[in-house]
């Protein structure tokens, strides 16, 4: 059900936005809800992806003989 919202904008702002929406045949309100949309979908597939550095990091100590009993007593070694 579409509830009404209510946005102060600097007036220059809301011209723009009214002629951008006119140029694509969408609403300011349109526009705004899309735009709502889109910071759902965006910060659902941002808490997925990793880091490109990250990415570039995986599966580099496959074949080294390092598991994680060896990163524990590093980190015991280290902080006791």
């Amino acid at each position: 059900m579409p509830t009404k919202l209510t946005l102060r904008l600097d007036e220059d702002l809301i011209l723009k936005a009214k002629a951008y929406g006119r140029r694509r045949g969408k609403s300011v309100s349109q526009m705004v809800a899309d735009y709502f949309r889109s910071l759902e979908t965006t910060a659902t597939k941002e808490s997925l992806a990793a880091p490109p550095l990250t990415l570039s990091l995986r599966g580099i100590l496959r074949d080294s003989g390092v598991d994680e009993s060896d990163y524990r007593a590093y980190q015991e070694e280290r902080y006791h």
